[in-house]
């Protein structure tokens, strides 16, 4: 299992201590988690392939919490829970949970499902880094380099051009980026606006004509993966020679 990244999330902190060492026992890289506010951080922070969550904890409930990671689209989850009847593990798997572990639980069990989870997590594995030629987006070192220079970006900005990005050019709304890339449940939709204004102050050629993070009028906003082409020292890149200075680009939505 190894190279596996896990994240564990569990309101008992000798049972997550233990089930961590033994995970590491057999490579795998892990992220501990005593709370709902916590998980939702490191999840953001680290990726995860794996998330093993109990399913009370001290700030909530870890089902609720299973939805949210569903909505995330990328991580498999393993419950453990001292709920056992059919009524708790028919609405654990319903949240979004691929397995799910009543306590107690033997240690050779645990393993064994987990090693089961994360077979299938290679073989549908997120790329380590997103390449779009003049900028790349490492998902592993949460770092960004546009024309090969490193973009100094808050953790919030990262994580919300990382689901930009991730939609591969479908326009996202306000809400759904506030659901993807906020680790706390917020419901202004300004606070997307803001934080869009400030990436595009550190990856847009021009902030006031952005073209890589385009607004959708009416819908929310998008990346323009075929935009991103290596930008020259006068800020021209390949694709405008030729084009009329006061030419637009071709495919640039309106309402910016």
């Amino acid at each position: 299992m190894s190279a596996v990244c896990i994240q564990i999330v569990e309101g008992n902190p000798h049972l997550r201590s233990l089930l961590g060492w033994h995970l590491q026992q057999v490579g795998c890289s892990v992220y501990q988690a005593a709370s709902l506010q916590q998980a939702r951080d490191v999840f953001l922070n680290r990726q995860p392939n794996l998330v093993v969550l109990d399913s009370e904890l001290p700030d909530g409930d870890g089902i609720e919490f299973c939805r949210w990671l569903q909505q995330q689209s990328q991580a498999y989850v393993l419950i453990l829970s001292a709920r056992n009847t059919e009524a708790d593990i028919v609405a654990g798997l319903r949240a979004g949970a691929d397995d799910y572990l009543t306590k107690p639980f033997g240690m050779q069990e645990f393993l064994a499902r987990v090693e089961a989870l994360t077979r299938r997590s290679r073989a549908t594995a997120v790329p380590v880094l997103l390449d779009y030629g003049a900028l790349k987006i490492d998902l592993v070192q949460r770092r960004v380099q546009l024309n090969q220079e490193l973009i100094d970006l808050t953790p919030q900005e990262f994580s919300l051009l990382y689901v930009l990005a991730q939609a591969g050019g479908a326009p996202l709304s306000r809400s759904e980026l506030l659901r993807k890339a906020w680790p706390d449940a917020i419901d202004n939709h300004r606070t997307v606006d803001t934080h869009v204004l400030s990436l595009r102050k550190k990856i847009e050629v021009d902030p006031r004509q952005p073209n890589l993070i385009q607004t959708v009028r009416n819908v929310g906003y998008r990346f323009n993966v075929e935009l991103v082409e290596p930008i020259d020292r006068n800020g021209s890149t390949p694709s405008d020679k030729g084009r009329s200075p006061n030419r637009p680009l071709s495919g640039i939505a309106e309402g910016r």
